[in-house]
Formats: C-alpha cells, sequence, structure tokens
C-alpha cells in the first residue's frame, strides 16, 4: 500500500512517490556577472502585427524615464531589433562570457543578427538549436544592471515560447495584435497559453488599430473593427493600448532610428510597468 501524503505543502513531503508534488523547476540562472530585475515578454499570435515595434518602444519609453532596459531578441530566425535601432557592430566577447550590443541611447540588445557575418543570412536551424540559444542569450550573456528586459519573441506559441516561460524567470508579458476578428481568435491561443504557464497578462496592444484623417482628425477601422476590449474584458485584462496607423513611425523603425521618435500610444503600459517596479 503507498504512503499518503500528510503535509500541507509539497516543500515539507518526504512521500517519494506523492502525485501531487511539483516537478524541479525549469528555469536557467543568469550569468553570474548579470543582473536583470524584471522579465516582460512581448508575444504575438502571429506574424506581422507590429510585436518587433511595440518592443521596441517599450524600450526606448522606460530608457526615456531612466530606467536601464535591454532587450533579448528571442526571435531567431526572423530577428529584426538591431535594424530597428540601426546597429551594425557585432556582438563580442571574452572569457567571461558574451557582451551585448549597445543602442545610441545605452539599451542593450542581444540578437542573432549580431552573430552573423551578414545580416541577410538566414538561418536554418532546427527547433531545438533555436530553443537553445535563447536559453544561452540569458545564460551566456553578461546584462548589465538591468531594471527592464524586454524579451521579443516568434509569433505562435511553439518551441522558442515553451523555452522562454519555463527558462528564463518572465515576470508578465504584452501580447500584441492587430484588429481582424480572425487574430482575436489567436490572440485568446498567446493568453491561454500563458495562463498555462502561469505567466500574467500585463496588456493587450492592438497594433494598426485605426487611421486618423490628418486633416479632418476622423478615425478610419482599416482593418477592422476592433476586438481587443472583448478579448481584454473576457480575460480580465485591464491594460489595453490602441496604436493608430502611423507611415512615420514605421519609416523610422525601417531605418534604425527608432529611439528618436515620440510616441505616446502605449503610455499606459507604460504607466503600468513603472508600476511593477517595487514588486
Amino acid at each position: 500500500m503507498s504512503e499518503q501524503c500528510n503535509s500541507e505543502s509539497c516543500s515539507g513531503c518526504n512521500v517519494d512517490s506523492c502525485s501531487e508534488r511539483k516537478p524541479d523547476s525549469m528555469l536557467e540562472k543568469p550569468h553570474e556577472l548579470s543582473k536583470v530585475k524584471k522579465v516582460i515578454g512581448v508575444v504575438s499570435g502571429k506574424g506581422g502585427v507590429g510585436k518587433t515595434l511595440v518592443t521596441s518602444l517599450l524600450a526606448v519609453s522606460m530608457r526615456r524615464l531612466g530606467y536601464k532596459t535591454a532587450i533579448l531578441d528571442a526571435d531567431v530566425t526572423g530577428p529584426s531589433i538591431p535594424k530597428a535601432f540601426g546597429i551594425k557592430e557585432k556582438a563580442q566577447g571574452n572569457e567571461l562570457g558574451v557582451f551585448p550590443a549597445k543602442s545610441v541611447t545605452g539599451i542593450e540588445i542581444m540578437s542573432t543578427n549580431l552573430l552573423l557575418e551578414n545580416e541577410t543570412d538566414p538561418v536554418i536551424w532546427r527547433g531545438p538549436v533555436i530553443a537553445g540559444t535563447v536559453k544561452q542569450f540569458w545564460t551566456d550573456v553578461i546584462w548589465s544592471d538591468v531594471d527592464y528586459m524586454f524579451v521579443d519573441m516568434p509569433p505562435g506559441t511553439g518551441d522558442v515560447p515553451l523555452t522562454v516561460f519555463q527558462s528564463i524567470p518572465v515576470d508578465g508579458i504584452v501580447i500584441v495584435t492587430s484588429p481582424q476578428e480572425l487574430v482575436s481568435m489567436i490572440v485568446e491561443k498567446a493568453v491561454n497559453m500563458a495562463k498555462m504557464m502561469n505567466v500574467p497578462v500585463l496588456g493587450l496592444v492592438e497594433n494598426l488599430s485605426y487611421f486618423e484623417c490628418p486633416d479632418c482628425g476622423k478615425k478610419f477601422s482599416v482593418f477592422g473593427e476592433s476586438h481587443v476590449d472583448e478579448v481584454a474584458k473576457k480575460h480580465q485584462i485591464e491594460t489595453v493600448s490602441k496604436m493608430p496607423i502611423n507611415p512615420s513611425l514605421a519609416a523610422a523603425t525601417d531605418n534604425g532610428s527608432v529611439e528618436y521618435f515620440d510616441d505616446n500610444s502605449l503610455n499606459n503600459i507604460i504607466t503600468m510597468l513603472k508600476g511593477m517596479e517595487d514588486k
């Protein structure tokens, strides 16, 4: 007859066969010289909704407020963070570890493109290798005294998001979406994955939400009516941002000058992140 667990917590349980025993943590330790206070994942259910743009703006906005920020580009096969910041130099390293590149304003960045000979070289790797690379960006890179690290994850709910959630102590995620009704269903997949991984959803960002006429100020729902408020209400997500279509912002990202662009469409997300500082 098997032993019965009579402990109120798994930490005090001495029954080896206990079905309630929690598995060992899969979290990886950061480099011994790293110090990262908060890790925020930026995710999307599908590609092309502006996840990298939102990641960049969050890091830039928090940096302007005086916080030390960093970006871990976990989109290994489609890295675009260095281009948004106009970074051309490669990441450097020595016997201690790998040092991330730094943007003009001091944002630390690590990306696959900082390791390739040419930024247009394709990354043709299988899933386990990609997942292992993301882990190494956390364990082998020497991140300095970072207040907020933003992890730009590839779209979907596959290997890399799973690796990030299991290996890196993510404090919460921001989900990026667009107005189409189909995308709302995909967003719910990302929300449900976060719940399964016990990672809080901090906010939703609907990019390409509308276009505001520069002459009359009227707003046009170019990509369909918004559904983000419905999703937020259903999943009790309090913080929602709606980003308009802004050709100037898109151009700034394309030419590597995102740090010089002023944008206030994510102000409520920024306020929410500031509130996490002492938690």
